[in-house]
């Protein structure tokens, strides 16, 4: 595998529709703002002040369900508004798109609860809107509840939900990519024709899970396939990443645990006929940042005092499968395997440099966070990212949310100026789409060397 020159770094906001992200309970903060997460103002400011920092993309993580795994019940999730309530985070990205001209966006969607003919539209709509703003983080859920709902059974098995995947993602090639011809909708005002007929042509997808016959609503938009974000990295959701995902987020509790995630996943790319650098691999991480050393380190106490504990296991109970409220907080993590996301139960367990007691999830430490959390004034901060991404091999990172809007606002004022001293971090937008900015010496669609190009007629 060839090493390629180093990109700048990649930066996004990383957010949720609902009171509280990965860290249940901070929005009990005085300073908090994370309950107006059902107000337009508060995405629109939001938008306003990352695309004042330069990040490359807001995303915005969605879970299809409620965590009911702790304690087999949804209580201590209700109660900490941990992830839940929570809205459609496609319905927020129009206003934020309004307010901003650059920042892409990046949504999470569960295809396994979806139709490929109706998702299509929506997205192109979406990236219609942006301007080619838009990204899809593709997943296929993993929580039994969001199923129940639907009114099946059950959740699909691991494996098999990447089957229903690759499914989707071949009926939705030929809808975004197959069914208009570039020039098909002319606006042809003397004529009186608006799109050729001749030039739209119908699907006819008979897949194993789905089944797609006509043309596609949505005339095709600035990428015509949003930029394809993914997020899976057991086996076989790398096998899936190498093929599809343009840019894929992970996470790791050490260097050495997120080097191996990227390895294999530049692999797989390599594997299924790419260039292994055009996938970006991000990092979630979670940033306190202050002028000084022992500001920071007073911000991470104060912060520390509203984590919430019973809704912090409930996530990590939702995200590993394993019921938590069975163990003590002495008792160290068992790994166990499940219907869930088994790359946090991997990472939880195994691939720490000691087994974490349950206590050890419940405070800002990679284990808690499943990732690095960097804490210390914009020198320090820039020191360790710098850091990862020579250990690691990583493109950039994922910054989650602690307290809003003060947590974001930092990063802004404060990290993004040393890294940009640093010639780290860009001190300009390339212009066009998000493929065009992330991707600067490609173009605006699909490359021809990623499978979804095939089905462009």
């Amino acid at each position: 595998m060839s090493r390629q020159p180093r990109r700048e770094l990649r930066l996004n906001s990383f957010q949720m529709a609902a009171p509280s992200h990965n860290w249940a309970g901070l929005w009990k903060h005085p300073r908090d703002n994370q309950a107006q997460y059902n107000q337009l103002r508060y995405w629109a400011d939001m938008a306003r002040t990352a695309e004042r920092g330069l990040l490359d993309g807001i995303f915005i993580a969605d879970v299809f369900g409620i965590y009911d795994v702790y304690a087999g019940s949804a209580d201590a999730a209700l109660a900490a508004g941990a992830q839940s309530p929570q809205l459609d985070p496609t319905m927020l990205i129009s206003a934020m798109a309004l307010v901003t001209e650059h920042i892409g966006f990046g949504v999470t969607s569960s295809l396994s609860n979806d139709h490929p003919f109706s998702f299509a539209r929506r997205f192109s709509t979406l990236d219609h809107l942006t301007n080619g703003r838009l990204g899809w983080n593709i997943v296929t859920g993993y929580l039994e509840s969001g199923a129940r709902g639907l009114g099946r059974d059950s959740l699909r098995d691991h494996d098999e939900r990447y089957d229903v995947a690759e499914d989707f993602m071949a009926a939705i090639y030929q809808l975004w990519e197959g069914s208009w011809e570039a020039g098909a909708a002319v606006r042809d005002k003397n004529s009186g024709v608006f799109s050729h007929p001749e030039r739209v042509h119908a699907v006819a997808h008979d897949g194993p899970y789905y089944r797609v016959h006509g043309r596609a609503l949505a005339e095709p938009s600035l990428q015509r396939t949003p930029l394809l974000y993914q997020a899976g990295s057991s086996a076989r959701g790398q096998q899936f990443a190498g093929r599809h995902a343009e840019a894929c987020f992970i996470n790791g509790p050490t260097p050495a645990a997120a080097a191996k995630s990227v390895k294999a996943l530049r692999a797989s790319a390599q594997h299924a006929g790419r260039d292994p650098y055009d996938l970006l691999t991000l990092l979630g991480a979670t940033v306190i940042v202050a002028p000084t050393k022992a500001e920071a380190q007073d911000l991470r106490d104060e912060y520390r005092h509203y984590l919430d504990s019973a809704g912090q296991l409930a996530l990590v109970s939702g995200w590993t499968g394993m019921d938590l409220s069975q163990l003590d907080l002495d008792d160290v993590l068992p790994f166990a395997k499940t219907n869930a996301i088994q790359s946090t139960v991997e990472h939880l367990t195994r691939n720490t440099p000691q087994p974490p007691k349950v206590r050890d999830l419940l405070d800002f430490s990679p284990v808690g966070a499943r990732a690095p959390v960097f804490i210390g004034p914009p020198v320090d901060v820039a020191d360790q990212m710098a850091h990862w991404v020579a250990e690691s091999d990583i493109d950039g990172f994922n910054l989650v949310r602690t307290v809003m809007p003060e947590s974001l606002g930092a990063i802004v004022d404060l990290l993004i100026p040393e890294l940009q001293n640093r010639g780290m971090f860009k001190t300009r937008y390339e212009e066009g789409t998000l493929r065009e900015k992330l991707f600067p010496a490609g173009g605006r669609l699909l490359p021809a060397s990623h499978p979804g190009a095939a089905y462009r007629r």
